[in-house]
């Protein structure tokens, strides 16, 4: 266990979600409470008092908390339940498995794998799927498995149904590290995990082949990136986190490029740490951040 999973040991963090109404905060504090816990961060969010959706965060230390987790989780099925309110419970110091998928660009990838191995991201990460092999060797210089799975022509369901071999019962997350492949609905509804994806925000101006070349064509004033949850509907998902760069006309499509490439690893990153630490509640389409 890295040094900053030893610190979050005994540390559990309780995701509430439900309709709002007078006593959640008092509820949920009152159980932490009577399970000898100590609130450490306690974050919230009502889109509407009267009738609206309550959102909250709450993160705890309880000693020996792996002993005592049966008996807080039914008491918060005992307390919460009634209030109609959906909850979640997770151990801080276990880090989230992450698996990476990722193609012929490595500035993300790279990204992931250096700030990983700093100990920056709570997660571990059992494999690197591509379905090239320009980035092997860098994977496995982190001491990560790399695997290569090809994906050509307009069938895909082979290459899936081998990236679900590797990932069912292995994984927590998926991300999509500059994966350029369009995922069916059946590998969604198979995988098991939630997806996380990341692509420029010129999406959909500047959709297709050479984005920045269109871009820098267009004369933008601002590149940027978008972090979202992969769902059917095709870079339509659930935003976590967006960024963006000035630009000027003097840039060359290189330029752009690079630039972009900066604000694509910045924001993925921060989405996949935000994930990982449990800060992202899904809401529909949208996403409650508690960053």
């Amino acid at each position: 266990m890295t040094a900053h999973l030893e610190a979050l040991r005994d540390h559990a963090c309780l995701i509430v979600h439900g309709p709002d109404q007078p006593g959640i905060v008092a509820a949920v504090t009152a159980l932490i409470t009577r399970n000898h816990g100590n609130i450490v961060t306690l974050d919230q969010y009502s889109d509407d008092p009267e009738s609206g959706e309550f959102f909250q965060r709450v993160v705890f230390h309880r000693t020996d908390l792996q002993a005592a987790l049966p008996e807080i989780e039914a008491d918060l099925d005992q307390t919460l339940g009634p209030l109609r309110l959906e909850w979640r419970l997770t151990d801080r110091s276990i880090p989230k498995r992450m698996a990476i998928l990722v193609s012929t660009s490595d500035h993300c990838l790279l990204e992931l794998l250096w700030r990983h191995r700093r100990g920056e991201l709570p997660v571990t990460i059992p494999m690197v799927i591509s379905n090239h092999t320009g980035v092997a060797e860098d994977v496995r210089s982190f001491g990560i498995p790399f695997f290569h799975v090809p994906s050509q022509g307009a069938d895909k369901s082979g290459a899936e149904a081998r990236i679900l071999e590797l990932l069912t019962g292995n994984v927590d997350v998926v991300v999509l590290a500059r994966y350029m492949q369009i995922l069916s609905s059946g590998f969604l509804e198979k995988v098991g995990a939630p997806v996380i994806n990341i692509h420029h925000s010129f999406l959909p101006a500047f959709i297709g082949a050479a984005p920045y070349r269109k871009a820098k064509e267009r004369g933008v004033k601002l590149i940027g990136a978008t972090s979202h949850y992969v769902t059917e509907d095709l870079d339509e998902g659930p935003i976590i986190e967006q960024d963006v760069a000035r630009v000027t006309h003097a840039m060359t499509a290189a330029d752009l490029q690079a630039r972009g490439a900066y604000v694509e690893r910045a924001v993925l990153s921060r989405a996949v740490q935000w994930h990982a630490e449990d800060r992202v509640i899904r809401h529909g389409n949208q996403t409650i951040v508690f960053t």
